[in-house]
């Protein structure tokens, strides 16, 4: 059995009394104590996750913007400004996802890649196999943490700790933006459903960055809050909630997709036009639990003696105090359906696959 990997933080995880498990081969920390307690410092104050698993890489070279825009099923000419942000799903030719990923234009020819732990090797390949005959280059920053401070009070965590200089350039950050100063790549992205930043440094310089954020009330949270937060704010999981089995019209993200011009040849576009032909079967919806009980992955949806789908991803929301979930069923299924747990048959709501935003409930 292979060695779990660690990142720069895995002592100072392990001296705070941190409970640690295998995600993805990395040795990485579910909870300091309480995962409620942490969830809501969260959603109440600022907590802070190591993210230092995720797969960072840069690309560069006269044709980083046409190989991106063959590559990813958004359109990076959408990015107009230098700093800005472009969530998108990276595609097999059968429209599958191979993975979710943030993209950064920092200027000319320049990107910042963020992807996922889970699919690292899949990616790298995939990426680099699409660079053959282009004038680009890939290339991984191993040596880059990355630490999410996410929030109300988190901003404010953060722009304290930057040099004066640095915090009046990140200060005027607009949401889904970034901008490299002296103490690294600040980002004003997350995936809590709350404002804030992640903060890409130096490894040598992340134990020390997690000190400054701890002295100042910062709170340390593991992977189960990071799970329940994103879960309220709606955001997808790669594996759970879209695989290579899955496209992005099935998976609730039609709205990464950049379908004009009409002439941009993206990797899957042609199942995916095909399919909005067609007619999308399957979506993916939110659902809020009428009964007791927490609703998990995998649980089978019915309506009367049809089954019309499973849960993707679930569990309970310590905001709204009930279980809530997302889950992928038949595309004419509306109103409600019951969920199949332990033998029994309880009903749920069917809405939007959002249920908090910034703190506050979203009406599904």
């Amino acid at each position: 059995m292979a060695e779990l990997k660690k990142t720069v933080l895995n002592e100072t995880h392990h001296q705070a009394g941190a409970r640690m498990v295998d995600f993805s081969g990395w040795e990485m920390p579910l909870n300091y104590g309480s995962q409620v307690d942490e969830h809501h410092q969260v959603r109440e104050k600022a907590g802070m996750f190591d993210v230092s698993h995720m797969v960072v890489t840069d690309l560069f070279g006269t044709d980083s913007k046409s190989y991106l825009q063959r590559l990813l099923a958004n359109d990076v000419a959408r990015l107009k400004s230098p700093g800005k942000a472009l969530y998108s799903c990276m595609l097999n030719e059968q429209g599958g996802v191979i993975d979710d990923l943030i993209i950064y234009w920092m200027g000319d020819d320049r990107y910042r890649i963020v992807t996922n732990a889970a699919t690292r090797t899949v990616d790298l390949a995939w990426m680099q196999q699409q660079l053959s005959g282009l004038d680009a280059q890939l290339l991984e920053q191993p040596e880059v943490a990355m630490v999410a401070v996410q929030g109300p009070e988190a901003r404010e965590a953060v722009l304290g700790w930057l040099s004066e200089s640095s915090r009046e350039i990140v200060e005027l950050l607009e949401r889904f933006f970034a901008v490299e100063v002296k103490e690294g790549f600040i980002a004003r992205t997350g995936y809590t459903g709350e404002d804030g930043f992640e903060v890409m440094l130096d490894a040598a310089d992340a134990v020390s960055f997690w000190q400054a954020m701890v002295a100042t009330g910062v709170f340390p949270c593991g992977l189960g809050a990071r799970d329940t937060l994103r879960l309220e704010a709606g955001m997808m999981l790669y594996g759970s909630d879209m695989d290579t089995d899955t496209t992005p019209l099935e998976s609730a993200l039609g709205w990464t997709l950049a379908l004009e011009p009409g002439d941009r040849d993206f990797i899957g576009r042609g199942r995916l036009e095909q399919q909005k032909n067609e007619g999308v079967k399957r979506k993916l919806v939110g659902l809020l639990l009428e009964g007791k009980g927490v609703m998990r992955s995998h649980q089978k949806l019915l309506v009367g003696d049809r089954e019309v789908g499973e849960i993707t991803s679930g569990g309970f929301s310590p905001t709204l105090n009930r279980s809530i979930a997302i889950a992928r069923i038949a595309a004419d299924i509306v109103e409600g359906c019951e969920v199949e747990m332990r033998g029994r048959r309880i009903p749920v709501l069917i809405g939007r696959p959002l249920f908090v935003r910034d703190g506050k409930p979203v009406n599904i």
